[in-house]
C-alpha cells in the first residue's frame, strides 16, 4: 500500500509534533459489518501520524465488536476518531472527535488536535474562558468528513433536490 504522507509533509508534522508535551492516545473506530468506505484510509493515515512521534499511541476498535467502548466515547459512526490525553493509566477525554476521514482542511484540524489534547489547552484566551454565563460543562461539537457528500455553495442553499 502506498504511503499517504510524503516525506516533506512528514517532516513538517514531526516539527509540529515536537510541541506535544503529554502522551496522546488516538482511538480509532472502524466497522467490519457496515460498508465503511474510508476506514482503511483513515486507519492508515492515523498509523502514519502515530509513527512520527513516540508520544502518540493508537488503539484500534471495531464499532460493533467493541460497542461498549464506542458507547463510552459516544462514537456512532465509522470511521470515528477520539482524541485522548494519557495521564498515567487513565485516558482523559476532552470531547475531541472526528467522524469520517479527516481529509482536506480537516487533516490540519486532526494534526492540531494532537497538540491541543496533549497540552490540555483549548488555545482560547483567558478573557474568552471567563465569558459570563459560561459553564464548566463539556459540550460536543463536530463535523462529519465524507468526501462523497456534496459541498454546499456559498450561502448554504443546496438548490433544487436531486433526489439524494
Amino acid at each position: 500500500m502506498d504511503k499517504l504522507l510524503n516525506a516533506e509533509l512528514e517532516g513538517q508534522i514531526k516539527e509540529v509534533f515536537q510541541g506535544i508535551t503529554d502522551p496522546v492516545v488516538a482511538l480509532f473506530f472502524g466497522s467490519k459489518l457496515n460498508n465503511c468506505n474510508y476506514c482503511q484510509d483513515t486507519l492508515q493515515m492515523l498509523q502514519e501520524l502515530v509513527s512520527l512521534s513516540d508520544k502518540i499511541e493508537l488503539q484500534i476498535y471495531d464499532l460493533e465488536e467493541n460497542s461498549a467502548t464506542a458507547e463510552q466515547y459516544h462514537v456512532t459512526m465509522a470511521p470515528g476518531i477520539v482524541m485522548t490525553r494519557k495521564n498515567g493509566t487513565e485516558l482523559v477525554d476532552y470531547g475531541v472527535r472526528f467522524a469520517g476521514i479527516p481529509a482536506g482542511h480537516e487533516f490540519t484540524s486532526l494534526v492540531r488536535s494532537f497538540l491541543l489534547v496533549s497540552n490540555a489547552d483549548s488555545g482560547l484566551k483567558p478573557a474568552t474562558k471567563k465569558i459570563p454565563g459560561r459553564t464548566e460543562k463539556t459540550g460536543q461539537t463536530g463535523s462529519i468528513c465524507d468526501p462523497d457528500l456534496p459541498v454546499l455553495p456559498a450561502g448554504g442553499d443546496p438548490g433544487p433536490s436531486d433526489g439524494c
